[in-house]
């Protein structure tokens, strides 16, 4: 699952226009106009030589998610000592699917047990001890990278809870 397929999926589930859309790239500092919003977004036939679609690369992807969080929760005030805008979480080893349930998770102020029902509602058992390994810092001895399959079963957990 590639970013721009994860973010035709969230789009979907979160029921987000394409003007939000816009408007979430660049508050996570990221110009993107509405017609590239729909050039990011259109699934597109591998084999075709008039690709016209944008691929949104993983530091798009980052800002796209801090711009979720600053749309849903509203800019969060640095605290004195703090950098201006935070570093960027993305790093070249990040598993971005691992960024998506972590920054979703923030986003939407979910806990832990709401996640747990976002990925029962998908079909899939999930255990708290495996969400706590998925949602550690990269580095950490229980560390796990999230799969596609948990990825893909996050963002059906959230359409069926959003879109009913």
């Amino acid at each position: 699952m590639d970013n721009n397929d994860i973010l035709i999926r969230l789009r979907y589930a979160l029921e987000i226009k394409n003007k939000d859309m816009a408007e979430i790239f660049k508050l996570g500092g990221e110009e993107v106009t509405v017609p590239e919003v729909i050039r990011i977004l259109t699934k597109t036939d591998e084999e075709a030589e008039d690709n016209d679609q944008i691929k949104c690369n993983n530091s798009m992807f980052d800002a796209f998610l801090n711009g979720l969080i600053i749309f849903k929760r509203g800019k969060q005030e640095p605290k004195p000592g703090q950098p201006e805008t935070p570093e960027s979480s993305y790093k070249k080893s990040a598993n971005v699917n691992n960024l998506l349930l972590k920054k979703v998770k923030i986003a939407l102020a979910l806990t832990t047990e709401d996640m747990l029902d976002l990925f029962e509602k998908a079909g899939i058992t999930v255990t708290k001890g495996e969400l706590g390994a998925l949602l550690r810092k990269e580095g950490h001895k229980n560390y796990t990278e999230c799969g596609d399959k948990f990825a893909r079963n996050f963002l059906k957990g959230l359409a069926i809870k959003y879109r009913g």
